[in-house]
């Protein structure tokens, strides 16, 4: 067992085998420590999350290190059988591969028994290995589809999974099954958790049942007032909180506002809890008319907001202030002039439904509300407000395009996997921000990409917000709010917490300076390397 560095919150168990992982994991889970957040495991490691005020690494660290876990686990009681129509494109490959016909890999694989591991890549995706080991490694595709279907069946490696949702992807499929992996309206959405054990029947020969859509009867929409339409976009208007918690066993991640700290100013300055729902808005553009009276903020990137008053007057306000609207007033959020992302707050918040205890949407999950677009209506919430703050101001090093911002890096938890140079040139040189940038991540790109020193296939393992994972081509993807759990490259640095919110307010054509602020951890048989 061994720790590595990840950011100031978090830190990786490397172990040996898939069973010592599941074994500690079912430990830690048990032991409840104190502070400890949240564990997401993976092939050969376990990601912690922890409160920093009530407990540190060290601490936990040398706690965790004195468990005896050998391999043996306890598991869930819990078994599912799932129908598999063996018919994937990619079944005669597999067979190839594995030198066995057709019928002896479709045998081996459902007359064997799959565990759950863990849960990543999606909600739902269950990573499922047996003990029987039915085959060898079995490679990925060198050229990922672009699309699977919802049901696939796959292998990659010693793992089975079925894709919860249509998705692109790289496992060799060899069948399909109508069961849903994932279904919101099921009181657990995802149908297989880490521990469960999983039995497949070959249903080849049988027809392929066609399920009726259920019936949904619309319920009557409770009392409540419209309080604006919005009549011009933004590149995105996504409603947003603090984000979804405690959901990493079923495969969800946090998404939340990207810059909280001006998430939590817009609702001081209108009176709400921080936490209350906001829209946030890329790149200014959102324009809306008044539908009844409200007081709105919008803090963020730099932008003017424009107001065109019922009775034909015109006024320009600054962010960073409460403004009181009408029925009839139309206002419209600028183009930034530093920045990139506006939270647009109003008081009393909106009436939203939430999904998994959160009104965030994830744009990788496809998941939250809907996307906000031209015409919809929002709804007056009922938070319970207080005083408006006045004294809330705007960030002063807001960046703009071309402009170079300096952000502070946490080494680990893969920095020994790349070769001395690549590590400081990571530092040493400045990385454009590119236009393939997204709430998943920030696509980098520097004149030296990084090259490793370790070079075999590294298993899936879990990921933070900040993680700056490099792929096969050496540049950096940047990992924010929206980004998968679990990922198969190695993460050389981390961004620290306290420039999560600057990163979110970053365009494209920036350049990007990684400041060195503390050193690679490994921690082996309780002394560090």
């Amino acid at each position: 067992m061994q720790f590595l560095s990840v950011n100031a919150d978090c830190f990786l168990i490397e172990l040996s085998s898939l069973e010592e992982t599941l074994a500690l994991y079912s430990k830690l889970q048990n032991a409840q420590l104190k502070g400890v957040k949240d564990l997401i495991p993976a092939a050969k490691t376990i990601l912690v999350f922890f409160n920093e005020i009530e407990t540190q690494f060290q601490a936990l660290t040398s706690v965790i290190s004195t468990f005896e876990i050998g391999s043996s686990l306890e598991r869930n009681a819990q078994e599912v059988i799932i129908p598999i129509h063996y018919n994937g494109e990619d079944l005669a490959q597999v067979a190839a591969l594995q030198g066995l016909s057709v019928a002896d890999v479709i045998l081996k694989h459902q007359q064997s028994v799959w565990n759950v591991a863990f849960i990543g890549f999606a909600p739902g995706f269950a990573y499922m290995s047996s003990p029987d080991h039915p085959f060898t490694d079995i490679p990925r595709l060198k050229v990922p589809r672009k699309k699977i279907p919802a049901g696939s069946l796959g292998l990659a490696g010693k793992y089975s999974g079925i894709y919860p949702k249509d998705s692109p992807g790289g496992w060799q499929l060899i069948g399909t099954t109508t069961e849903k992996m994932w279904d919101l309206e099921r009181q657990n959405p995802a149908l297989l958790l880490p521990g469960m054990t999983v039995h497949f029947e070959d249903v080849t020969n049988f027809p392929v049942s066609v399920s009726v859509p259920k019936q949904i009867i619309p319920t009557e929409k409770p009392s409540v007032e419209p309080v604006f339409k919005i009549t011009a976009p933004s590149l995105q208007m996504l409603i947003q909180d603090e984000g979804r918690f405690n959901q990493t066993n079923i495969g969800v991640g946090t998404a939340g506002a990207m810059d909280l700290a001006a998430m939590h100013s817009a609702n001081r300055i209108v009176g709400n809890p921080i936490q209350t729902a906001v829209i946030e808005v890329l790149n200014g553009g959102l324009k809306a008319k008044m539908q009844g009276s409200a007081v709105i903020a919008v803090t963020g990137a730099r932008s003017n907001i424009c107001v065109k008053f019922a009775d034909g007057q015109n006024a320009d306000f600054d962010s960073y202030q409460a403004i009181a609207l009408d029925e009839g007033d139309e206002f419209q959020i600028q183009p930034p002039t530093a920045g990139l992302r506006n939270y647009l707050s109003i008081r009393g918040g909106f009436d939203l439904q939430p999904v998994l205890n959160s009104y965030s949407f994830d744009s990788l999950a496809v998941l939250g509300p809907e996307p906000l677009k031209v015409g919809d209506v929002l709804y007056q919430g009922q938070v319970a407000t207080s005083n408006i703050s006045l004294y809330e101001t705007a960030k002063t090093n807001l960046p703009m395009v071309g402009d170079t911002v300096e952000l502070d890096i946490v080494m680990g938890p893969r920095t020994d996997w790349f070769d001395p140079d690549s590590i400081e040139k990571l530092c040493q040189q400045t990385w454009l921000v590119t236009n393939e940038s997204n709430r998943v991540g920030l696509r980098l790109s520097g004149l030296s990409p990084l090259s490793r020193k370790i070079t075999h296939e590294l298993e899936s393992e879990g990921t933070c917000i900040g993680a700056l994972q490099i792929p096969p081509s050496g540049q950096p993807v940047l990992f924010m709010n929206d980004h998968p759990l679990t990922g198969g490259y190695p993460v050389i640095a981390s961004v620290a917490k306290h420039h999560w919110d600057l990163v979110a307010q970053i365009p494209a054509g920036c350049h990007i300076k990684f400041n060195k602020i503390e050193e690679f951890k490994k921690i082996e048989n309780g002394y560090e390397h």
